[in-house]
């Protein structure tokens, strides 16, 4: 005679409780198991797009999945940006981010597509790259000094970006409402055709990510102001930077970070910022991304949240205050 034997109700709840966890753990216990996006704001080739894949490569072997790179440029970074914020918590769409997709594109455009600090997870400090403010040789311009002495001398001094909104323009309209210096900015499409009036002398100044520009300081053509971080730079360790010439309120970095949607599972969180740290402090990565003009900050989650926030409360407001728009 087969005897049947009935659970007790404490004894269905706990069954029930154990194939609810059985159910939930897959969900990050098995992650990832198919490849993993990080989508670049900007083409192919440039910095950021660099560092990703130097990133990917890394992160490939300590997740045991691949990590691709997919670059969505456009509109001040924000169609990359708003691919992420929308995309679903799940650990496989993530964005380089740095700060023109976080601190500057947003607020350039008439609608605003997405808060930079609440629609995102920022996971990961990558590192962080100083501007340049840099003079032609033929203006005589030799210092910071010198450079604030001709602007209230003049009335004006004309600078050179790489364009309307990035961040060589927004650092220029940073200098005027600090010091009240009169740079009038002069855009262009690109670094590459700044450097060829800044060499001729048809604009006197530009700012600008300081990487594309040491061997026009190496051959003499261009001469470097200041560095725009509160640490001199690697690449050009004899340049000042804006704290030494007497201008701390002028510090600004380009950030470079790892970003996911909004609502990441912290487990998840917590195992990228540690995979990205222990890439950070390999001694292989740090030359690349010396050789980028980037210095490499591993940061906690909480740290890297706050160097997101104080950007965007710094720059938000300098861009709507000179009307930026793309």
């Amino acid at each position: 005679m087969t005897t049947t034997t009935h659970p007790t109700r404490r004894g269905a709840l706990q069954l029930l409780a154990a194939g609810a966890a059985s159910l939930a753990l897959p969900a990050f216990a098995q992650w990832p198991d198919k490849p993993i996006k990080i989508i670049v704001t900007f083409p192919a080739g440039g910095s950021s797009d660099i560092l990703a894949r130097v990133m990917g490569e890394q992160l490939t072997r300590k997740l045991g999945q691949a990590v691709v790179v997919d670059n969505k440029p456009g509109a001040g970074g924000t169609i990359g940006g708003a691919l992420v914020a929308a995309a679903p918590p799940d650990g496989y769409t993530f964005m380089l981010s740095n700060t023109t997709p976080i601190a500057l594109g947003p607020f350039t455009l008439e609608k605003q597509p997405y808060d930079p600090v609440s629609a995102f997870t920022h996971i990961a400090s990558l590192g962080s790259a100083p501007l340049v403010i840099m003079a032609s040789k033929p203006s005589g311009i030799t210092t910071y000094a010198e450079l604030d002495a001709r602007a209230r001398k003049e009335g004006r001094l004309d600078f050179g970006s790489g364009g309307p909104g990035s961040i060589g323009h927004i650092h220029g309209e940073l200098i005027r409402k600090v010091t009240g210096a009169n740079l009038v900015h002069v855009p262009y499409r690109g670094g590459a055709p700044m450097t060829t009036d800044l060499i001729a002398n048809v604009i006197p100044v530009g700012i600008d990510v300081i990487t594309a520009y040491v061997p026009f300081f190496k051959s003499g053509q261009l001469v470097p102001l200041a560095v725009t971080g509160a640490a001199r730079s690697p690449l050009m360790p004899e340049v000042p930077t804006i704290v030494e010439v007497g201008q701390p309120k002028l510090v600004l970095e380009n950030f470079f970070g790892l970003s996911g949607p909004a609502k990441l599972p912290a487990d998840m969180v917590a195992k990228l910022n540690t995979a990205c740290n222990e890439v950070l402090v390999m001694p292989e990565v740090q030359k690349k991304l010396i050789e980028l003009g980037i210095v490499a900050k591993p940061e906690s989650t909480a740290r890297f949240e706050s160097i997101v926030k104080e950007q965007v409360g710094v720059l938000a407001p300098t861009v709507k205050g000179a009307g930026i728009k793309l």
